[in-house]
């Protein structure tokens, strides 16, 4: 992988269009998950409404500087927009592999989130989420989302609306449109395997 301190042209030189492309996509999807205008998102990063779409269109790539913005408004590592530079173009879009996956979250905030779907396109997100021990989502949360995950380890509470539901390894859920809270009772970290439709990220 080239240095990122660089630019993000040098970084993303290996895979030319198809890697502006889809960092462009992903752009537009976390610009839209947040709710924000060409405009705004131009406005926050201190550039034009017009390089704005330029990168949204796989036309330019943003430079370092851009993306550090970028990354600090989404809420993102830096690293989320350089992890598939050095996947096979015959693997971009359709395969990620287990040390490619791009993170979000910390530690220290209770909740990591891998992402498992190659990009933040199509109709559906997939991640895998780790909860620490006693972490919680404390303020109840509302999606117009339709989600679903299988707890592959440790132990989680699922509060829908009103209803506490504890899973435990093995089990699964669905909900859709509901307010919802999370907690880890265990001792041990839960992971689950979320799947989230429309994407939100």
């Amino acid at each position: 992988m080239a240095d990122v301190s660089t630019t993000a042209a040098v970084a993303h030189d290996g895979s030319g269009e198809a890697s502006r492309t889809s960092l462009g996509a992903d752009l537009r999807a976390l610009r839209k998950a947040k709710g924000l205008t060409l405009a705004e998102l131009a406005l926050s990063i201190g550039r034009s409404v017009g390089y704005v779409s330029q990168v949204e269109r796989g036309i330019s790539a943003p430079a370092i500087d851009d993306l550090r913005k970028l990354a600090t408004l989404f809420g993102v590592p830096l690293g989320w927009f350089f992890v598939n530079d050095e996947a096979p173009e015959n693997e971009r879009g359709v395969v990620v592999r287990a040390g490619a996956r791009r993170k979000v979250g910390t530690q220290e905030a209770g909740l990591t989130e891998e992402l498992l779907s190659p990009d933040l396109g199509g109709s559906f997100e997939l991640f895998r989420s780790v909860f620490a021990p006693g972490a919680e989502l404390a303020e109840t949360q509302r999606r117009e989302t339709e989600e679903a995950g299988y707890l592959i380890s440790g132990e989680l509470e699922l509060i829908l609306d009103d209803r506490c539901l504890l899973l435990r390894a093995g089990d699964s859920f669905r909900f859709a449109h509901q307010a919802y809270r999370w907690r880890n009772p265990g001792i041990e970290p839960a992971v689950v395997i979320w799947v989230i439709s429309p994407p939100v990220y």
